[in-house]
């Protein structure tokens, strides 16, 4: 496993993560998330990522279960706010009071008395962002939080969000957490330019585009039984847009690369968002230790720029690139 900084920040993180978005508490039982998570170690994973919404709150519960007894200085502990935790009409969004008494369910829920890095999980239109920022920072004073971020902002409301930083002295956000992958790329034309000069690394979640990339969907043929694609607590409704024939063909184009390049599809859509050096670590899901020891192969895996030219060849004018596609859904809707 090789480590690269979390932006211009001085925490150093796995340049693959280990996350529990659609399986601790979910589609992997207690018993099986734990091996998964032992394994992450095993393998030089030291990078964990959560939300408090994830499977109900469920998934956080998992983690902190998985990680007891672990040195806590070990290992990089993240975790979101924003999406509804709960039926209250104030169970939601970056208010400062959802804000605190979602950390603190964390808190407990995880184990721990601190959270290395906390992330606004969109962008809330509602609530007055300097509010929001305010009580972010407050956190970081407590010392209940060490480092911010936020998850699928605009390069507008970083901007935004960094202006106000700047204007009252508070910490500025060190981290990015957007979709990114071979097939999507929106962050490219705004937000990766920004967050370069800003010194913000992006943590990128889905490179494998929910299983998209490991080729093992097959144009004019049913997906395979068990896979994320059949399963509605697994996110099939959001892979569903790559369910299509001129997708899936063009991934196929993918596997000649990967053959000669000595590795699996999935390692080298990891080491494709990896080239990427506004990029500090990938996160990746696992249901079995197997996988987890498979992808961490990617790490140190180089792509040329010859191997990135044929991506981008194979893949012609199917990925997304319009940074319009960056949303924030209104969590009170």
């Amino acid at each position: 496993m090789e480590y690269r900084r979390l932006g211009s920040s001085g925490m150093y993180v796995s340049e693959i993560s280990y996350g529990n978005w659609i399986t601790h508490g979910s589609q992997v039982e207690s018993d099986a998330a734990i091996k998964c998570v032992r394994a992450a170690f095993d393998a030089g994973i030291t990078t964990f990522d959560t939300a408090d919404v994830y499977a109900g709150t469920k998934a956080e519960s998992v983690l902190g279960r998985a990680l007891k007894g672990v040195r806590r200085e070990s290992y990089e502990l993240f975790t979101k706010v924003y999406w509804p935790t709960g039926t209250g009409k104030n169970d939601r969004g970056l208010s400062r009071k959802h804000i605190m008494e979602s950390v603190h369910a964390s808190l407990k829920r995880l184990g721990t008395d601190h959270i290395d890095l906390y992330q606004m999980h969109r962008f809330d239109y509602e609530t007055p962002l300097e509010e929001s920022i305010r009580a972010f920072e407050d956190l970081i004073r407590q010392g209940k939080v060490n480092y911010i971020g936020f998850s699928e902002w605009t390069a507008d409301q970083i901007s935004a969000g960094l202006q106000i930083q700047k204007e009252l002295g508070y910490n500025r956000f060190v981290s990015s957490q957007p979709q990114y992958s071979a097939l999507w790329r929106v962050i490219e034309s705004k937000v990766i330019p920004l967050c370069e000069r800003e010194g913000i690394g992006q943590i990128v979640w889905s490179p494998i585009a929910q299983g998209v990339l490991t080729g093992k969907y097959l144009p004019g043929k049913k997906a395979p039984a068990g896979s994320r694609a059949t399963d509605k607590k697994s996110g099939s409704a959001m892979i569903s847009r790559w369910m299509r024939d001129d997708v899936l063909t063009a991934v196929q184009k993918l596997q000649p690369i990967a053959d000669e390049l000595g590795c699996t599809m999935s390692q080298m859509a990891l080491a494709w968002a990896l080239a990427n050096p506004n990029v500090s670590s990938v996160i990746m899901g696992a249901t079995k230790p197997a996988q987890v020891k498979e992808n961490v192969k990617a790490s140190g895996l180089k792509l040329s720029s010859d191997v990135m030219k044929r991506i981008d060849q194979a893949l012609g004018n199917i990925p997304e690139t319009d940074p319009a596609k960056t949303e924030s859904p209104n969590p009170r809707a």
